[in-house]
């Protein structure tokens, strides 16, 4: 019999690495086929660490070439699609946005037009992926900002960033491709995620760095931004729920209720970091402040009703010994 194969994109990547890693301990029926484009942000040692399990089978690959895609694509029995390929680090939107355009909105488009030619179109295999199913992982940034409340899965879509406009654009690609051909779509908007694996040019591994270093901690504005904190263990699961049980042509938010200013952040990781090393340094001398970001949003804050009471998921909020958790691992 055929494998059947579940396409992880991006699987080099913080969260798409970690979900691998979380779908390798499982009992699946689908062998998984990775890709990645191994750019500076993803960690090759993940797939290092993969390729020792049979069930894993790397490519690197540009989803934003659709040539390359087609190749692999045509030989391959690709039943189901996890899209964690993106470009996300905000700075670099605002001024390289091209790339972000390409990966984030062309790539999301190809993997689309060929599932969908394949799972749809294909008339002698119609009825064999007529359960095949697409998900696309993305952001709460497509929401924009908020000063009070939460955002729901009802809420529009205001992104203030070329890096939230790009995800914002794919999640309506996924919707279109939907209501338009009846693809068997799932979208999952996440909020800030950190853990184990994450590139340092993130908030949190960045402040360790710095922390490791004795070096100054950059601070944007006054350090009044707030985000929505979930650890990236609890969002692979929350994929992973979604996944097997959401209902198609849904988008399900998963975030947590742990927000906090990031110069909060910055002073409880600090605390924890001389904690943990033993240490009598101030670390807190090392918070500075740096000129604000360009349309930096104020606040982001997710509700979590739908998945709860849909699927049953929610986070344990468990955040200060993932905070731990999270600098034994860069202290390692």
């Amino acid at each position: 019999m055929e494998k059947k194969y579940i396409l992880i994109t991006g699987c080099a990547g913080f969260i798409g690495s970690n979900f691998v890693r979380y779908l390798l301990s499982k009992k699946n029926k689908y062998s998984i086929l990775g890709v990645d484009n191994l750019t500076y942000s993803s960690n090759p040692e993940s797939i290092k660490e993969f390729k020792k399990n049979k069930s894993f089978t790397f490519l690197k690959k540009d989803i934003s070439n659709l040539k390359s895609l087609k190749k692999f694509f045509s030989k391959i029995n690709i039943f189901h699609i996890i899209n964690f390929a993106a470009e996300t680090h905000v700075d670099n939107s605002i001024t390289k946005p091209d790339i972000f355009i390409k990966t984030n909105i062309v790539g999301t488009f190809n993997l689309l037009k060929l599932c969908t030619d394949k799972w749809i179109y294909d008339q002698k295999k119609k009825n064999y992926y007529k359960k095949s199913k697409f998900l696309q992982v993305s952001t709460d940034e497509v929401y924009g900002s908020i000063e009070t409340g939460s955002f729901s899965e009802n809420s529009k879509f205001r992104p203030n960033s070329p890096y939230s406009a790009s995800k914002a654009s794919a999640d309506l690609l996924v919707r279109a491709f939907h209501k338009t051909h009846k693809l068997n779509t799932l979208i999952t908007n996440s909020s800030n995620n950190f853990g184990p694996y994450q590139h340092q040019e993130k908030f949190v591994p960045k402040i360790i760095h710095c922390l490791k270093s004795k070096k100054k901690i950059p601070i944007y504005g006054k350090g009044s931004n707030i985000r929505n904190w979930l650890f990236v263990n609890e969002n692979t699961q929350g994929i992973y729920s979604v996944f097997n049980r959401g209902k198609f042509g849904r988008n399900y938010n998963i975030g947590s209720t742990i927000e906090l200013t990031n110069y909060d952040l910055a002073l409880k990781i600090c605390d924890l970091y001389k904690k943990i090393t033993n240490s009598q340094y101030n670390y807190r001398s090392l918070i500075s402040y740096v000129t604000d970001r360009k349309g930096h949003d104020l606040r982001y804050s997710l509700s979590i009703k739908k998945i709860y009471k849909e699927l049953g998921w929610k986070p344990k909020n468990n955040f200060d010994n993932q905070l731990a958790e999270t600098i034994f691992h860069y202290l390692r």
